[in-house]
């Protein structure tokens, strides 16, 4: 029932779609499909991750960064894997990993430093 509702608004809306956006509308990775929707929120990951560039590095936990990474890693490449291929899902997991292994990166150098300078307190003079 609700597919049949589903379809028949998308029609009624696919009326109101200016001509020169519909190869968009129709496309089977469109606004019509979770193909389209599920990268669009997706999006809120990467502001996430944005945002979280003004956090301290002492907070920033490195295995849920480090899995957030290798997830966006392993999406951008299933996205060209797939047909049709979805340039929007891929684009979304492409940030969503940069901007993961950034904060990793950022994590590892704090600890190092950290590591360095303990080590250098402890040394007798």
């Amino acid at each position: 029932m609700s597919s049949v509702v589903y379809k028949n608004s998308m029609k009624a809306i696919g009326k109101f779609v200016p001509e020169s956006l519909q190869p968009l509308w129709k496309h089977p990775a469109g606004p019509q499909t979770i193909f389209f929707w599920a990268p669009a929120f997706k999006w809120g990951l990467v502001l996430a991750g944005l945002g979280d560039l003004q956090r301290p590095a002492d907070k920033i936990s490195v295995s849920q960064s480090s899995a957030l990474g290798l997830t966006g890693a392993i999406w951008t490449r299933y996205s060209l894997a797939i047909t049709p291929k979805n340039w929007s899902l891929f684009s979304v997991n492409l940030f969503v990993a940069f901007t993961a292994i950034y904060q990793v990166a950022r994590a590892i150098n704090y600890q190092r430093q950290q590591a360095s300078q303990q080590k250098a307190s402890a040394v007798p003079t």
